[in-house]
């Protein structure tokens, strides 16, 4: 007979979806509510988008455990943050700030897969999107989580950004005005839901411009 060996990993996969979209003056960061372990859905009413900042939104995918714990130690920096500079962290500067977060921790990794959205000092949106240990760019606009090759796909058919090799270099935001972009956030989302079991339940849509920052909820499927 042989011997089999207890298979334990300190990780999870609680599945869900995340979208980031930046306009010239806005930016809208999207997520379902939906928290799974393999074929269990644990609630269908979690949020996995947080605000680090007052123009600043992470949304965040995978394990949802690592995801709360890093949530924790941004909000503590930038607490740290506020009090030696008297003032609110910018965007960039809080992608900074969770690139090294992540790398900090590479060896045992956040198994957390973010976009962070927010407007820059010039009040443009933007969007930054990252790998588990904290490599990142600003584009136009991202996804991530388990429908996220759902969803890349549609976003670059509709959205795709001038490449960043061309001279000279071009904005990544994109053309769409704000009421469009939640359009097709909402649109993404009926899609992925259709096919990815991970992603339903509802979807909450953060949107940021400069008269602040609000809200929308959409039901999705319930299966």
């Amino acid at each position: 007979m042989t011997k089999q060996h207890a298979n334990w990993s300190p990780y999870d996969n609680n599945g869900g979806s995340c979208v980031a979209i930046a306009g010239a003056d806005y930016c809208v960061i999207a997520a379902d509510t939906r928290m799974s372990t393999g074929y269990n859905i644990l609630t269908r009413d979690y949020s996995k988008i947080s605000q680090l900042a007052d123009k600043s939104v992470m949304a965040s995918s995978g394990f949802q455990a690592d995801v709360k714990a890093l949530q924790k130690v941004l909000s503590a920096r930038h607490l740290i943050y506020q009090h030696q500079h008297n003032k609110q962290m910018s965007c960039p500067a809080m992608a900074q700030l969770l690139s090294n977060t992540l790398y900090y921790k590479r060896f045992f990794p956040y198994y957390a897969f973010n976009v962070l959205g927010g407007l820059d000092s010039e009040g443009k949106g933007c969007v930054f999107t990252y790998d588990a240990v904290g490599s990142y760019e600003r584009v136009g606009y991202s996804s991530q989580g388990s429908g996220s090759t759902l969803i890349m796909p549609f976003l670059d058919n509709q959205l795709k950004s001038p490449s960043p090799l061309l001279l000279p270099a071009k904005d990544a935001v994109t053309p769409l005005s704000e009421a469009e972009a939640v359009d097709l956030v909402k649109t993404v989302f009926a899609s992925a839901t259709e096919r990815d079991i991970y992603t339903g339940d509802k979807v909450e849509i953060v949107i940021l411009n400069a008269s602040g920052i609000r809200r929308e909820y959409m039901d999705l499927r319930k299966d």
